[in-house]
């Protein structure tokens, strides 16, 4: 294309000259970069942080497709794909499900832009960083947000969650699954029936945890649930995953006030997923190849089966773990219950700085690990096994990588 505009711009001649001359009005103050010269150079890692994690070779092939208009009707058959492997995934028959154009932070966001209006009671349950990140949004649209708040490695119980409710009285409680700043695996057994109970929506992120540990949306009675594509899924980052209840999508369809947001407004993005029976109107261009990623990483895992990824994660998690305390490593979440299998959290070693650690074993192995978040910054070393990187080769890799790390990084007498 480019090269035929040239073309017919040299047998134009003088009139394309005078059309640039016209055109250009002002003399360029910024030069080509020169680093745009270049070709573009990516390193070979092994991604074991607590995500993106390393594209399965599928979906990195997917996004190399050429792009198709994002209203054509073979995209409307793909959008409809990734629907049904939501659906699976999260283990739900809502027809309010599809997927979001952004990263888990902007599920949340339509999550709660959708379900809250100013002066509702919002209780968040706080025991890591996305909490925090969930009363932050609360408090931005003017609920009354009043948070249940853990020291990094807890969790939060059903007497202590129907306390909340009791003295509170919210319209919508947020829980997070898999804590992935501290590697807290939250039960979700009863939360939901508890909440009904007390007249309350329950919101559950499930960005660090969906293939890797059971969730039963529909069963579990969780009003809506999201999560992020990068992790488990080894999709490329910038597209999530959500899904409502009929009670959910009752509070957004009678609320006072329109939502805060038109780009996450949930009303017009169900009419552009196909999920309200109407015609299918323009809301926004989608991120065409993100999609086509995100849905071979959903036919991956629906390949694989739900049973099978959870089975797999369980025990390399396991292997890790052994491996970690053969190192003679402290796991920072006490009870083996609770330790979330896509991100195990390690005490940072005494005498150590943690990034020490983890600078070492990217610049000598190509290996990403990494530190706390939020709560446990300083705390914690993070490794992440999720979807295709979670293997005990991998395990073998990064503990040998440790092993000589902390052999070799300075450590402070105490």
């Amino acid at each position: 294309m480019l090269r035929a505009l040239a073309m017919a711009s040299v047998a134009l001649g003088p009139q394309a000259a005078g059309w640039a001359r016209t055109m250009a009005s002002h003399q360029l103050l910024v030069a080509p970069p020169e680093a745009l010269r270049k070709p573009l150079s990516i390193p070979n890692r092994l991604l074991l942080g607590p995500g993106p994690a390393n594209l399965a070779p599928r979906v990195l092939a997917a996004g190399g497709l050429q792009v198709i208009g994002h209203m054509h009707k073979e995209m409307y058959q793909i959008m409809d794909e990734i629907k049904q492997g939501i659906q699976y995934v999260f283990q739900t028959r809502n027809p309010l499900t599809l997927a979001i154009s952004g990263s888990g932070h902007c599920a949340l966001e339509a999550a709660l832009f959708n379900l809250l209006e100013p002066g509702d009671s919002f209780l968040v349950g706080v025991n890591g960083i996305w909490g925090q990140r969930a009363a932050d949004i609360g408090e931005r649209i003017g609920a009354r947000v009043h948070m249940m708040v853990k020291d990094p490695g807890g969790h939060h119980t059903l007497r202590e969650v129907e306390e909340g409710l009791a003295q509170h009285k919210p319209v919508l409680l947020f829980l997070t699954q898999g804590e992935s700043s501290s590697g807290v695996l939250q039960p979700l057994n009863g939360y939901g029936e508890l909440c009904h109970r007390y007249k309350c929506l329950l919101l559950v992120d499930s960005v660090a945890s969906l293939g890797a540990v059971p969730i039963y949306m529909d069963q579990q009675g969780i009003d809506v649930l999201y999560s992020g594509s990068q992790k488990v899924l080894n999709a490329p980052p910038g597209t999530s995953l959500l899904s409502f209840s009929d009670k959910a999508k009752n509070k957004i369809y009678t609320r006072k006030t329109k939502p805060f947001s038109f780009y996450l407004d949930i009303k017009w993005l169900a009419n552009f997923w196909g999920c309200d029976d109407q015609p299918r109107m323009y809301h926004h261009t989608t991120p065409i190849t993100g999609l086509y990623s995100l849905r071979e990483s959903l036919a991956l895992i629906a390949e694989q089966g739900l049973e099978d990824s959870w089975r797999q994660h369980r025990e390399t998690m396991a292997y890790l773990h052994g491996r970690l305390q053969g190192l003679g490593l402290r796991l920072f979440v006490k009870d083996p219950a609770l330790r979330l299998p896509t991100i195990t959290t390690v005490a940072v070693p005494a005498g150590y700085n943690w990034r020490d650690i983890t600078n070492y074993v990217m610049d000598h192995f190509d290996i990403e690990i990494t530190g706390g978040l939020g709560p446990s910054m300083g705390k914690v070393l993070r490794i992440g096994l999720m979807g295709c990187n979670a293997t005990r080769e991998n395990v073998d890799r990064v503990i040998e990588a440790l092993r000589e790390a902390l052999q070799r990084c300075p450590r402070n007498k105490l």
